[in-house]
């Protein structure tokens, strides 16, 4: 064997490795809240001290095909949760404790006003959890549709705002939102 066909075979394995999805269910891994409020996973026989775990389809299946991540190396996949039902009640109590922090969204009951300057669009609006100022940029992809009528808004620090039903909104209120419908 040749020295070329070892470093061919060693990116292969590795290119192999990346690319295999690992299954996380209750019978191979364990999960564990740290001191510090993170997660920490025993996944076979192998310790993880902090996990992060991300949903894979955030709006549409919350609680199926969670990637559990290591982020002390890039955010590399662990693995995947297939349906975090299958847990046991305490392990999926934890999970979604970091998903709710993590993906924490207020959502926007009412548009108290909108002023467009400069490039910039300053909100002052109400939320389920109290009144709120924030900015995003006009010429970026703050305002997402997520269906005909909910809108998912990502202000210049990255905070997510929802609005589930624009036509739950006062007229006035539309009006407002119109520049980004």
């Amino acid at each position: 064997m040749r020295k070329n066909d070892n470093i061919t075979n060693e990116y292969q394995e590795t290119v192999d490795q990346m690319i295999r999805t690992e299954r996380i269910d209750k019978s191979n891994a364990k999960f564990e809240k740290t001191e510090g409020g993170f997660l920490k996973l025993s996944f076979k026989g192998k310790e993880y001290p902090r996990v992060k775990v991300v949903r894979l389809f955030p709006f549409t299946e919350p609680d199926r095909y969670l990637s559990v991540r290591d982020p002390g190396n890039k955010d590399r996949e662990i693995g995947l949760i297939e349906n975090l039902h299958d847990l046991d009640a305490a392990t999926e109590e934890e999970i979604k404790k970091q998903l709710n922090l993590y993906y924490f969204t207020p959502v926007i009951t009412k548009v108290i006003n909108i002023k467009s300057e400069y490039g910039y669009a300053y909100f002052h609006v109400m939320t389920d959890c109290g009144e709120c100022r924030f900015t995003i940029n006009m010429g970026s992809n703050a305002v997402v549709r997520l269906s005909d009528t909910r809108l998912l808004i990502t202000d210049l620090d990255d905070n997510r705002f929802e609005i589930r039903d624009v036509l739950a909104l006062t007229q006035k209120e539309q009006r407002k939102l119109d520049l980004f419908l």
